[in-house]
């Protein structure tokens, strides 16, 4: 991805929140991560090979790590990434923490056989841009794991969602309203899971792979918050 097609100001403005409020960022969602802590394990689980973590934060994924694998773990602000340090430090283990934005990411085509991000593509100023480029450094047989937050197609949480999303954003650069699945497949990503992981469809997790992936799905699976499962065609 070019530098030149990245959103130099509104790129500079997410570095800047997140550095403001590295200090109590995890204070900030402690309450959250009481039911999130159970949801990263499970989305870590099927991590394997050379994985790259975006938006790595404080390091709130590092107990989930799979053992034995090797992760570089990446996030835009150096004062997140100074916490996520001091946190590894405390668990006694060695972790690869670089400064880097993903939507513009310092790694060659193909670098890695997993590529996990949670609760990030609600902050990055152009999601599609960031999705683009986890297609881009994902190898061929490679594999996408996102844990996020998005709107709710609930006819009266959705609106009030796009109500205070300009509010969220501003405190602490997170829009609470963004069509994620629909980001991911205008990436050209292969989707082959979403599950819902809470009620009105808030938070998904979702197994992608990259568009020029050997194996071609033609539907996904999707597993709502009650437990059904149901198919539905992809439309590209």
């Amino acid at each position: 991805m070019m530098a030149s097609d990245i959103d130099q100001h509104a790129t500079l403005q997410t570095k800047e929140r997140y550095n403001r409020i590295a200090r109590v960022y995890d204070s900030m969602e402690l309450m959250m991560e009481g039911q999130f802590r159970h949801w990263r394990q499970k989305l870590w689980a099927q991590g394997r090979g050379n994985v790259l973590e975006v938006g790595v934060g404080t390091g709130k994924n590092r107990p989930y790590y799979p053992v034995g694998a090797k992760v570089i773990a990446v996030d835009i602000a150096e004062q997140m990434l100074a916490v996520a340090r001091q946190r590894a430090h405390d668990l006694g283990v060695e972790v690869d923490l670089r400064e880097g934005d993903i939507q513009c990411l310092d790694f060659p085509d193909d670098s890695f056989d997993t590529v996990v991000a949670t609760c990030v593509f609600c902050s990055v100023p152009d999601p599609l841009l960031g999705l683009r480029e986890v297609e881009r450094v994902v190898k061929p047989d490679g594999q996408i794991l996102l844990l996020e937050h998005v709107r709710s197609d609930h006819p009266v949480v959705g609106p009030l969602m796009d109500l205070l999303s300009p509010l969220t954003s501003r405190l602490w650069g997170a829009s609470i309203n963004r069509p994620t699945v629909r980001t991911v497949e205008q990436a050209g990503l292969q989707i082959e899971s979403i599950r819902d992981l809470g009620p009105m469809g808030i938070v998904k997790s979702i197994v992608a792979r990259p568009g020029r992936s050997t194996s071609t799905p033609q539907h996904y699976a999707m597993e709502s918050f009650a437990g059904s499962r149901e198919t539905e065609a992809l439309t590209r």
